[in-house]
């Protein structure tokens, strides 16, 4: 880093990728500020520079106690240990150490007391909620949100006979040749945990899903106009009930409330919709298969005037970019989730459904939102341009 760079950071003041510090004497207060920028995308420390912007005039003999400290620190009171760079930048009011800790693979990182610490703006915060903790466990594939047992469902509230029709079609076999009690059998087919049923199987086979698991629907709403109304539009429904089933009203909500298009066709044809099918299909399975779990609302879907909107909960899971998804690049969330969803969905679970979707129809607009902690996907209407 040039010092022209240095002087740029320092006059737009601490974020929460930017931290200043004066001097550094106590390996613990690094460790947790290490910790912090580790669980929270990676950031830069810069020894020699005080809260109000000015240089603390560190000297060349600073540099090696500062480097035995950094590496003390690093590797003996973060856990799982990290590997940080530091480089030196002169100003002509002293050196500077720039500390730089990379977005951390292992998530979630501790202090030596076991103390979970993220960037809360420029500052730092514990991380206490159990929502905020799993999702760092699910950030390093440690944990998924479907395989969370659902307290209060248990076997007795499987729709059993849905469930036999699928393990016949699916196995070739009857549920009652299975040497394997249900229980047993739904535990090795990654559907249940301990006594319950967890989220895959409660949202694939269940009765009633949302009985307890209320706020994994879809709330679908087709307004006049181009705005949200808090209390005028077209058509609203609260879509709930098994997952295969949420996509099938979920498609019906959107085909019923969009145009369709007679074209070249006889006039007692019944129009082909202004957005195709596929595309359609993709999206809204995607929107299910791949949203956070761990987060507590539901998918919405918005139909206006000039566009349909489908706001997923969860922004893309690790790295993943809009460029990784629009080539075929995937990461899967829900891995119980997408492994059943390949046999009651039009998904094929290989990265490729955003390619199809966006080859049938190229009107979409993708937006990753890390802050808001969604994944809207924007379809015009071409046919109201």
């Amino acid at each position: 880093m040039e010092t022209a760079e240095l002087l740029e950071i320092i006059s737009r003041d601490e974020d929460s990728k930017h931290q200043f510090k004066a001097n550094i004497t106590n390996e613990t207060s690094l460790a947790q500020e290490m910790v912090a920028f580790s669980n929270s995308g990676g950031g830069s420390i810069f020894i020699g520079v005080s809260n109000d912007g000015t240089f603390s005039g560190l000297e060349r003999s600073d540099m090696g106690r500062l480097n035995q400290l950094v590496s003390n620190a690093a590797s003996q009171q973060v856990r799982p240990p990290i590997n940080p760079l530091t480089e030196n930048i002169p100003t002509p009011s002293g050196l500077v150490m720039h500390v730089i800790v990379p977005d951390g693979i292992s998530k979630p990182y501790m202090d030596k007391n076991g103390v979970i610490w993220v960037k809360s703006g420029s500052d730092k915060r514990k991380a206490t909620s159990r929502e905020e903790i799993q999702r760092l466990y699910q950030s390093a594939s440690l944990i998924h949100g479907d395989e969370i047992p659902v307290a209060g469902l248990t076997v007795a509230d499987l729709d059993v006979d849905y469930f036999r029709e699928f393990f016949e079609r699916n196995f070739r076999e009857s549920l009652e040749q299975q040497e394997l009690a249900l229980p047993e059998l739904l535990h090795n087919m990654n559907l249940m945990k301990d006594s319950s049923l967890n989220i895959a199987g409660a949202l694939l086979f269940a009765k009633n899903p949302s009985f307890k698991l209320p706020a994994f629907i879809v709330k679908a709403i087709a307004f006049r106009g181009n705005e949200i109304h808090e209390t005028e539009y077209m058509d609203s429904r609260d879509i709930s009930g098994k997952l295969p089933d949420i996509f099938r009203q979920s498609m019906s909500f959107v085909l019923a409330n969009i145009h369709h298009v007679q074209g070249d066709q006889d006039v007692n044809a019944p129009g082909q919709p202004e957005i195709p099918p596929i595309a359609l299909e993709e999206l809204i399975a995607n929107a299910l298969i791949h949203r956070d779990y761990f987060v507590t609302a539901p998918v919405r879907i918005f139909i206006f005037d000039n566009r349909v909107e489908i706001i997923s909960p969860g922004h893309l899971p690790n790295n993943l970019t809009i460029e990784n998804i629009t080539s075929g690049n995937s990461n899967i969330r829900n891995p119980i989730l997408a492994s059943f969803a390949t046999k009651i969905l039009p998904y094929r679970g290989l990265g490729s459904g955003i390619i199809r979707a966006l080859k049938a129809y190229p009107h979409i607009h993708f937006e990753d939102d890390r802050d808001g902690n969604l994944f809207k996907v924007t379809i015009q209407r071409t046919a109201n341009d």
